[in-house]
C-alpha cells in the first residue's frame, strides 16, 4: 500500500509539472523569439497579465474557453504593439518600454476588473479539463502524466521542436537571429529590420498572451490582482538560464516547474515547512540562477541594442 501511495505522489507531482510549465512554454518560446530577434521584452509579466484577464472577461461574458483563448492571443498581440512601436519603431530603452508596460497592465486590468464586478460576486467559469489520449492514457505510470493532460498542454510541448525548428531550419529563423547577431547584414540587403522585429514582438507577444490565457483557464475560474505572480520574470529567467536555445530554456522551465509542483504537493501532505517558504523555491532557484550565470555566450549580440541606419 505504502509503494502504491508513493507511485501516485510521484505520478500526481510529475502531472503538475507538466501543466504548470505549459503557461511558461507558451510565453518562454513567445519571448524567445523576441529576444532572438534583438529586442529584450521586458514586459513579459504584463502581457501574461493581460492575456489572462481578457481571458476571464471572455470567458464569463461569452461562455466559451476558446473564445477566451483567442481573446487572450489578441490582448496578447496588442501588447506586442505596444512594445514592438516603442523600441522597433520609437527606439524606447527596452527596459523602460518593459517596464512600463508592467505598470499599464497591473493598472489597467485591475481597474478594469474592478469596473466589471462594480462590488457584486465575482461571475466565476469552469475551465478546461484533461484531455485523455485513448490507449495511450492507460499506459501503466507514463499514461497518467504524459497522455493525460489539457489539450493546450500538448500544444505547449509540440512548440518547443516548433519554435527550435523555425530557429534554425528555416529562412525565416535565420534572419530572426540575424537580427539579434547582425541587423545592418538585412539591411544591406534591402530587408527590412523594423518590420520583422515588430512581427517578431507581435508573434512572440501572442504567444505570451496564451500562456497568461492557459494560467487562468487551465488553473482557476476568477480573476485576482496581480494574478500572474511574477511568472513572467521566472520565464525572463528561463531564457537566460536556457543559453536562448529552446532545449535550454525547456529544462529551465521544465526545473521551475517542478519546484513549484513539488511545493504544492508538500503543503498537501503536512510538511513541517512554512508554506510561504514552499511556494517561494522557484522564485529562490531563479535568484540563485541569475547569481551563477556570470558567462551568457548564447546571448545575441544586439539584444536590447536599438538598430539606426547609418
Amino acid at each position: 500500500m505504502s509503494q502504491l501511495f508513493h507511485e501516485a505522489i510521484i505520478i500526481s507531482i510529475l502531472a503538475s509539472t507538466l501543466r504548470i510549465m505549459t503557461p511558461l512554454l507558451f510565453s518562454s518560446m513567445g519571448e524567445l523569439v523576441i529576444q532572438r530577434s534583438g529586442i529584450w521584452n521586458m514586459g513579459v509579466e504584463g502581457t501574461m497579465l493581460t492575456g489572462a484577464f481578457a481571458a476571464y472577461l471572455a470567458a464569463t461574458l461569452g461562455g466559451s474557453l476558446w473564445l477566451a483563448v483567442t481573446a487572450a492571443v489578441l490582448a496578447g498581440i496588442l501588447m506586442g504593439a505596444i512594445i514592438a512601436f516603442m523600441t522597433a519603431v520609437l527606439r524606447v530603452d527596452h527596459f523602460i518600454a518593459g517596464l512600463g508596460l508592467n505598470l499599464l497592465a497591473g493598472g489597467f486590468t485591475l481597474y478594469w476588473f474592478q469596473s466589471y464586478i462594480r462590488g457584486r460576486a465575482q461571475p466565476t467559469f469552469s475551465g478546461f479539463e484533461d484531455v485523455d489520449i485513448p490507449l495511450l492514457s492507460d499506459i501503466p505510470f507514463i499514461g497518467p502524466i504524459l497522455f493525460s493532460q489539457r489539450a493546450l498542454t500538448y500544444v505547449a510541448l509540440l512548440a518547443v521542436p516548433a519554435i527550435w525548428f523555425l530557429l534554425y531550419r528555416s529562412r525565416h529563423g535565420l534572419e530572426l537571429r540575424c537580427l539579434g547577431e547582425n541587423p545592418k547584414a538585412l539591411d544591406v540587403k534591402g530587408l527590412s529590420v523594423t518590420g520583422r522585429q515588430f512581427a517578431a514582438v507581435m508573434f512572440g507577444s501572442a504567444m505570451t498572451g496564451l500562456g497568461g490565457g492557459f494560467l487562468m483557464l487551465g488553473f482557476s475560474d476568477r480573476f485576482l490582482a496581480d494574478f500572474t505572480a511574477g511568472r513572467g520574470w521566472i520565464v525572463v529567467v528561463a531564457l537566460i538560464a536556457g543559453n536562448w536555445k529552446p532545449k535550454g530554456v525547456f529544462i529551465a522551465v521544465a526545473v521551475f516547474a517542478l519546484l513549484e509542483a513539488l511545493a504544492t504537493h508538500l503543503q498537501v501532505l503536512g510538511a513541517k515547512v512554512p508554506h510561504q517558504l514552499l511556494l517561494s523555491l522557484p522564485y529562490i532557484a531563479s535568484i540563485g540562477l541569475l547569481m551563477g550565470l556570470r558567462l551568457r555566450p548564447g546571448q545575441p549580440a544586439r539584444l536590447g541594442v536599438p538598430y539606426t541606419r547609418e
